[in-house]
């Protein structure tokens, strides 16, 4: 079967899909405390290629059977973005090249775990390298579907005026300074500390409680969050006056603010249901895909807004 653009892009779209659905599975492990669900074996779950009717380990085996599910489409889409001629833009190849790194590299961090105790600081990348993994797989889909609207086989370095270098900038603190506040996320869920602060939004009924041990880790994120939102607004006040409504940059700020609104909604959901178990596990699931778009989102418009000569393809 020869590979044609429709193809291409459903074959991006399935590779996203399937990534997402392994950051899920990865949140779903952590929250159910089922990493050790297979003891200390990998590949294989107690030394069974198929695993021990336990909750445990249906789930930490579900998770390692679609990550290597994935996997298979992260090499397909690989060679297919490097050997079908079309899709050999040098956008496009960055992609699929960050694909396949962050894949490998998730992969060789879960096997690690599994085989060698970690530390929690090591631990909270492994959420940070997939969030890496699954943005890689939605640029490269936004890629092949603006090239399939547009017949433009190109994303990023859309912005040319001094105006879209600004919003490039501040994107791109916004991301670094987003990253920060996931690891932080991902080491309060691997340490167990987000507990510490009980209520939401004060903490412990205090609205600025002694920042000590768990409590001052907790509340760090929160405060981190707090200013993440107050950047975020900034960003679309220069945005909406700098650039009409219908514009694509004035539209992803837009969606980065409400996204942004949604994760501080959903973090403080987390936060009421942490005393009930059977509903924490969603709660938690939805303020990390949340987060996860948001994250991809900001890469989005970094990209829009890329600065580049005129005229240059």
């Amino acid at each position: 079967m020869s590979m044609n653009l429709k193809r291409y892009r459903l074959l991006t779209l399935v590779n996203t899909i399937l990534m997402f659905i392994v950051l899920v599975a990865g949140v779903i492990v952590t929250n159910t405390e089922s990493g050790e669900g297979c003891g200390a074996d990998w590949p294989l779950c107690h030394g069974r290629f198929l695993p021990e009717w336990t909750v445990e380990s249906v789930i930490e085996y579900t998770h390692r059977l679609v990550t290597g599910i994935a996997g298979i489409f992260v090499v397909v889409v690989f060679f297919a973005t490097l050997l079908w001629k079309p899709a050999r833009h040098k956008e496009a190849v960055w992609y699929a090249c960050l694909i396949a790194f962050f894949t490998v590299l998730q992969s060789a961090l879960g096997a690690a775990a599994v085989l060698w105790p970690q530390s929690d600081e090591v631990m909270a990348l492994h959420f940070g390298i997939s969030l890496f993994a699954f943005t890689s797989t939605w640029l490269l889909y936004a890629f092949a579907d603006r090239w399939a609207r547009s017949g433009v086989p190109q994303m990023a370095g859309l912005g040319v005026s001094p105006l879209s270098s600004a919003v490039f900038r501040f994107a791109v603190v916004l991301i670094v300074y987003c990253y920060i506040v996931i690891y932080l996320g991902a080491y309060i869920r691997h340490t167990g500390t987000g507990g510490a602060c009980v209520g939401w939004p004060l903490c412990n009924g205090q609205l600025l409680p002694p920042l000590e041990g768990a409590v001052g880790i907790a509340m760090t994120h929160r405060l981190a969050a707090a200013l993440m939102l107050i950047l975020v607004i900034a960003l679309t006040v220069f945005v909406r006056k700098r650039f009409k409504a219908e514009t694509e940059t004035a539209k992803l700020a837009a969606r980065i603010l409400w996204l942004m609104v949604l994760q501080i909604l959903s973090g403080g959901l987390l936060a009421l249901t942490m005393s009930h178990p059977d509903l924490y596990v969603y709660t938690e699931l939805i303020h990390t895909i949340v987060i996860s778009v948001l994250f991809t989102v900001l890469c989005l418009l970094a990209l829009h807004t890329w600065p580049r000569s005129a005229g240059k393809p």
